[in-house]
């Protein structure tokens, strides 16, 4: 990410990379609430470094947003089926097992970048289209969508599949969905997205996925 005050431009990716991970180490200790110098210590770098790389903490946690983001297209890449639904269905379980590998970082990545009053992103709508990217990655050509809404799905899914997890991110770092629970709730909204999307036996198998003990695992409900 990068913000509307001019950064260094070569400035080494090792010292980028340094604060990043720095950041990183300091919210899965717990310390969401650290400050600039508390960051540059733990990096070993000046205390000017992180605001001259990112202008502000709240870059930073953009920054690691994004790059959770990347790391979702990497992995992505990787989801090979043929049948378009089911690379789908794949990349939600991608997506939802990054999110839960250091749950404490993301989660207090997510609440500072959903935070109310927080500062006006510099790249307006960059982390929704890239998100869009990866669901449009993910369902390809459509081909396993119905003919009669395949063109539709095409168009509004990509867009609608990103917003539908970032809901289920919200209710996740609020701490209303467990760490279990992230990957069958986020299949359970695409699922539902889908839904009208497909023919009668693709609906069958998706509705399995919607029903609430596919979903709730851990919180006592079922």
């Amino acid at each position: 990410m990068t913000s509307s005050k001019t950064r260094p431009a070569h400035a080494p990716a090792t010292t980028r990379a340094k604060v990043l991970a720095a950041a990183e180490r300091l919210l899965g200790e717990g310390s969401a609430d650290f400050s600039m110098r508390d960051l540059a210590a733990a990096a070993g770098v000046s205390f000017a470094t992180p605001f001259n790389q990112f202008g502000s903490k709240l870059e930073i946690m953009r920054a690691l947003s994004a790059e959770r983001i990347e790391r979702m297209h990497r992995r992505a890449a990787t989801a090979a089926s043929a049948d378009s639904v089911q690379r789908v269905l794949d990349v939600v379980a991608i997506a939802a097992a990054v999110m839960t590998e250091t749950p404490r970082v993301n989660r207090a990545v997510m609440a500072a970048i959903g935070a109310p009053g927080s500062q006006p992103c510099p790249e307006p709508g960059a982390i929704r289209e890239r998100s869009r990217a990866l669901w449009a990655e993910a369902l390809g050509d459509a081909a396993c969508l119905s003919p009669a809404h395949r063109a539709l799905g095409r168009l509004v899914l990509p867009d609608q599949l990103a917003i539908a997890f970032r809901g289920v991110l919200s209710f996740w770092t609020a701490g209303e969905i467990q760490d279990p629970d992230l990957r069958p709730s986020a299949l359970a909204s695409a699922a539902a997205l889908l839904f009208g999307f497909v023919d009668a036996p693709r609906q069958a198998v998706l509705a399995e996925l919607m029903r609430p003990e596919s979903v709730i695992r851990s919180n006592g409900i079922v």
